[in-house]
């Protein structure tokens, strides 16, 4: 379904993306609408897919989590088959933050945390270089974040 966005609800998106727990008293305050307005707005908005959900963003290092890596991943074996398995087994690894198939010198680029170095390497030695069809894979250490997803 596709839907004709008008002005308001680009500025409605804006403040969601900004604090998607705003309630629609808030929203409708600051869009110069009322309450009933902003949410059948909101409610219009998800029903059409625009707003495919909300998140809570957590800090990893304050919840123990002082390691994040990217890892570039070459499957040994392409095939449909092969690529099933690994999207499955990569997803079933907590650790495993984002799973990304992706064009380029990598079949996949995964967001892993960790608590330490360490726990990284345990968590790579014993869990993602025994998935199915994992062949080539290179390590990025995350150092700072000076910009994490903003607004589209």
């Amino acid at each position: 379904m596709t839907i004709d966005l008008d002005d308001i609800d680009r500025k409605l998106i804006r403040a969601l993306q900004e604090d998607a727990g705003q309630p629609a008293s808030q929203l409708g305050r600051r869009l110069g609408l009322s309450q009933p307005a902003a949410w059948r707005r909101v409610r219009r908005l998800e029903e059409a897919g625009v707003i495919a959900g909300r998140r809570l963003v957590l800090d990893p290092e304050k919840l123990g989590f002082g390691v994040t890596v990217f890892l570039g991943i070459k499957l040994a074996a392409k095939g449909r088959v092969s690529l099933e398995d690994f999207e499955r087994a990569v997803s079933a690894i907590r650790e495993v933050q984002t799973v990304e198939h992706v064009l380029g010198l990598y079949d996949y680029r995964l967001r892993v945390v960790a608590h330490d170095i360490a726990d990284f390497e345990r968590v790579l030695r014993r869990r993602i270089m025994t998935l199915p069809g994992v062949g080539d894979v290179e390590a990025n250490v995350l150092l700072t974040e000076e910009r994490r997803p903003g607004p589209l």
